[in-house]
């Protein structure tokens, strides 16, 4: 599926698949919850689609993965590549497990709700004039927009260097990352260089895969990729 004769390197986001939490809309930050069956299945329709020689995300043409400690996205990485795949970017030292795109710390909030926590915010005399936005005023006992926002600078900065000495061909450089919806939306800003409450509505399902990529060939440029063509394997 994928264009062979494209040149600029691509930023891959994986979301994990459902879990139960994901069903009742509470918050899971580090709560290490697995996924569900149906979850599983999400995740394996999306990689026998998607991933595996000449298709979206070919596995040799990937420089490097990082993937969020939690099992949830360990567990999906492992569902996306599957065991050979892996086990060769492992030994080629090319997958990194790393807090910096791990799921926003919720701290106080953490298996509660959007509903609850703005409810629970009000009785708290918080939030009078405005409502609660996690973009703006962070979790209580959890992370700040600024801190996430550190975190995830750094990450990409990461990537600019992995993929700034391919922007016009050369070793294939196309970096997958696994990790959790709230976070790749908060990444998503960050990569075309949005502030954290920059109002720039996201959704990605449970499973689904996004793009990145670069406009003109240049690392300065950082784009998301909203639309692809498939061309046809000879």
């Amino acid at each position: 599926m994928s264009d062979q004769n494209s040149t600029t390197p691509r930023v891959f986001i994986a979301r994990h698949g459902e879990t139960e939490w994901t069903i009742n809309g509470r918050c899971t930050g580090k709560s290490d919850i697995p996924l569900t069956a149906n979850g599983v299945g999400q995740v394996r329709g999306t990689g026998q689609l998607l991933v595996g020689d000449r298709k979206l995300i070919d596995p040799s043409k990937i420089a490097h993965v990082f993937c969020s400690p939690r099992q949830r996205a360990q567990s999906t990485l492992d569902l996306l590549l599957g065991d050979s795949q892996k086990d060769k970017l492992v030994k080629e030292g090319k997958i990194t497990t790393t807090e910096d795109i791990a799921e926003w710390d919720y701290g106080d909030y953490e298996g509660v709700t959007p509903h609850d926590i703005r409810a629970l915010r009000k009785e708290k005399g918080l939030d009078t004039d405005k409502t609660w936005d996690i973009w703006t005023d962070g979790c209580e006992g959890g992370e700040s927009a600024e801190q996430v926002r550190e975190r995830l600078d750094r990450l990409i900065q990461s990537i600019y260097n992995i993929q700034k000495p391919h922007m016009n061909g050369g070793a294939a450089a196309d970096v997958l990352i696994v990790a959790h919806g709230h976070i790749l939306r908060a990444f998503t800003k960050r990569w075309l260089k949005y502030p954290m409450e920059f109002p720039f509505t996201m959704m990605m399902e449970p499973g689904a895969i996004g793009v990145m990529s670069y406009a003109h060939h240049n690392i300065s440029e950082p784009a998301i990729l909203i639309g692809m063509g498939f061309p046809q394997n000879s």
